[in-house]
């Protein structure tokens, strides 16, 4: 019996019967019998870490709650199947095991594969979507919309992932200088839900957070399960700021994409949907103040105008109603006048009759031819007088009249003279220099506008001028 002691084995040259393997042979050796101690095997798993290449292979780890082995599906039997493998899936398979010799791990070579339910996590997955769908926290009615330019964005990653730093690239590129707060939180394995849920609360009290952004790059179920756990669900439904949930790639459902106002495909779609194009916003606010500019200047223009001719009616207008109490005036005087002088005639008339009557006819006949001819005389003295006293009214109210029209604007445009409009702005042309070549001018005559361009500017002489 060999000493525990004797390490003449250990020593070269000590046993002639020594066999020296390379690590190929080892491996061959090894495959050889995995693959005749396990030529047929049947074994149940759950699917993780499920990957297919343009090959048409399938690699994924088989695994329970206390082991893993690696397994191979390649495409002339993946073919032949009704479903398709994916991560999560509980399965049953038939197979060999064998040994990929290159890395000198061992697989289970797969030659038939049937479900055989669901596995913990995609079972785990399945029943709190129900349960939070049956609560309404997917409902499209509770999704906050993004803000247009949020003053700051928080994200809660792994501020050594890949996601944290396309995200920031992207931001400097559309909007530079736009603040980002970052609450850095594990992603993946035991403890990241709670530093998640951490994350969330601390940015959507944080001052001038406006948006919040909940990420991470791809990975297997087991590396996204952070976001389909419920506190992180319920944390990102009672935020106080709209959340993006942009976790794993764009096939990669998490309940967090579920529950958030917006989920985004990938980290870097995150960036570009949570703030626009500096210079999209900046040619947006040019179109705005041109139009403002342009409909300024027309509603300005268009009260001028109103303006002005609402001034010359009313001036005509007023001119009008001036004539016309003047008239009145002098129709009131003139009956006043006539019944003042038939209550004198008829006085006259009455005195006449009078001492017509106390005196004889023939005493008097003499007496009153006299009286009679100074009467008609004097009758016709006073027609003339009140002739001349309604005449000179009259005459006064046509003078008033010719007067008020000569001044109106109207009748200065009816004798062809003409108003000149600088346009757009309406300014009164009274200066040649104060128009130049091309410019729009509108001309108002007497019937109608007329719409000019200036062809040539000619400046006025000392004679004009004079």
């Amino acid at each position: 019996m060999r000493s525990l002691f004797d390490d003449s084995a250990a020593r070269p040259g000590s046993s002639p019967e020594r066999e020296i393997l390379t690590v190929s042979e080892l491996n061959a050796r090894a495959r050889n019998l995995l693959e005749e101690a396990f030529a047929s095997v049947w074994v149940e798993g759950e699917i993780s870490n499920l990957r297919r290449y343009p090959s048409g292979h399938t690699y994924f780890t088989l695994k329970d709650s206390e082991a893993q082995v690696a397994g191979v599906l390649f495409r002339g039997v993946a073919s032949g199947m009704r479903f398709k493998p994916e991560d999560g899936l509980k399965i049953l398979v038939r197979g060999r095991v064998s040994l990929y010799e290159p890395r000198g791990s061992y697989q289970v070579i797969v030659e038939w594969m049937e479900p055989a339910g669901l596995g913990e996590l995609q079972l785990a997955f399945e029943q709190l979507r129900a349960r939070l769908q049956a609560e309404g926290l997917f409902d499209a009615d509770r999704k906050r919309p993004l803000p247009l330019l949020p003053r700051r964005i928080g994200i809660v990653t792994s501020p050594a992932g890949a996601a944290i730093r396309d995200i920031l690239k992207i931001l400097r590129r559309r909007f530079a200088g736009m603040e980002v707060i970052v609450a850095p939180a594990r992603v993946q394995g035991e403890g990241a839900a709670a530093e998640i849920v951490a994350g969330i609360r601390d940015l959507g009290r944080a001052s001038g957070v406006d948006v919040l952004i909940v990420t991470r790059g791809g990975g297997s179920l087991e590396d996204l399960w952070p976001f389909n756990e419920e506190v992180v669900a319920r944390a990102i439904a009672a935020s106080l700021v709209p959340v993006i949930s942009a976790v794993g790639h764009e096939t990669d459902v998490t309940i967090s994409d579920l529950v958030a106002d917006v989920r985004a495909p990938t980290p870097s779609a995150a960036a570009e949907m949570v703030v626009r194009s500096k210079r999209d916003l900046a040619e947006r606010l040019d179109g705005l103040l041109a139009r403002l500019r342009a409909t300024l200047r027309e509603a300005v223009s268009a009260r001028r105008e109103s303006l002005h001719r609402t001034g010359a009616d009313r001036a005509f207008q007023a001119a009008r109603a001036d004539l016309r109490d003047r008239m009145q005036r002098v129709d009131d005087q003139t009956h006043r006048l006539r019944l003042s002088l038939d209550r004198r005639a008829q006085r006259w008339r009455h005195e006449v009759d009078v001492l017509t009557q106390r005196i004889a006819p023939r005493q008097l006949a003499a007496r009153l031819m006299a009286r009679r001819a100074a009467a008609v005389s004097n009758a016709r003295l006073l027609r003339s007088a009140v002739g001349s006293a309604v005449d000179r009214p009259r005459e006064r109210v046509a003078s008033f009249g010719q007067r008020l029209h000569a001044l109106s604007p109207l009748a200065v445009l009816e004798r062809g003279y003409a108003i000149c409009r600088l346009e757009p702005v309406g300014a009164i042309l009274k200066d040649a220099e104060a128009a130049s070549p091309g410019d729009a001018v509108s001309v108002r005559l007497h019937r109608g506008d007329l719409s000019c361009e200036v062809k040539e500017v000619r400046h006025a002489t000392r004679e004009e001028e004079i």
